[in-house]
């Protein structure tokens, strides 16, 4: 199946995903979460070929949230755990492919090894330019809003000199567009403290669809819908100013 190019110019550049529901496929099957999340990782692999091969330029998923560090200890590990497999197994690929890999989120909380390799997987991808894979990891809306801001103030800005550019410069996404459309899965309509700045004038798709599920043909329905909305981003259109 091709995309609809009736509305080819509301092509989405940046898409974000709030992955979500693999515990409740793993659940469905009796089996422990962990093969739900293991699974979602292989969603991953195909969604950002997918992603890529659609012409997105810039892609952004949601992955472990500050708020996740309330789950069981077991879980939290094998979540680290798999973020450490997809990024060593899959970074020569990305790379060869000209992937910039960003990894968003809180250093605080993360093991020095773990660090590292975020280090390295975004040193490594710097440069590349063709496609922009961002991974929120130990990330949340509202703590990048405070580190942004103690950003800017520890760089000598003062307060009666902050403004929306100056925010953005310090914001773990510096230097991305905002992501055009947000997809949630699961059925959850919610933003979950998910990019709550970036994400001011995004198109928002919820799908019922349980995230290791989710396929290409998910994936350009939620495009198609995209392009089917009016985005005025608070303007009048020329028929309802006349």
């Amino acid at each position: 199946m091709s995309l609809s190019t009736s509305y080819s110019e509301r092509f989405p550049a940046h898409i974000a995903i709030i992955m979500d529901g693999n515990g409740r496929w793993a659940q469905a099957r009796h089996r422990p979460r962990v093969f739900g999340h293991r699974a979602g990782v292989k969603t991953v692999r195909r969604v950002v070929e997918d992603a890529s091969n659609m012409g997105v330029k810039c892609l952004t998923l949601y992955s472990f949230s500050t708020e996740n560090w309330s789950r069981p200890k077991a879980e939290i590990a094998a979540l680290f755990t798999l973020l450490r497999e997809y990024v060593e197994q899959d970074l020569e690929t990305l790379h060869g492919r000209g992937v910039c890999i960003r990894i968003l989120g809180s250093r605080e909380g993360l093991k020095p090894d773990l660090i590292e390799l975020i280090d390295r997987v975004e040193t490594t991808t710097r440069a590349n330019t063709k496609f922009s894979l961002n991974i929120a990891f130990n990330y949340g809306g509202r703590d990048e809003l405070l580190r942004a801001t103690k950003k800017a103030l520890a760089a000598g800005h003062s307060p009666d000199s902050l403004s929306e550019a100056v925010i953005n410069q310090y914001l773990d996404t510096a230097g991305l567009p905002e992501p055009d459309l947000v997809i949630r899965t699961s059925g959850e309509k919610r933003i979950s403290n998910f990019l709550l700045w970036q994400a001011a004038y995004s198109e928002f798709v919820f799908t019922d669809v349980l995230w290791p599920d989710f396929n290409r043909e998910d994936l350009q329905s939620s495009i198609e819908e995209f392009q089917k909305r009016d985005r005025r981003f608070g303007r009048l259109t020329s028929s309802e100013v006349a």
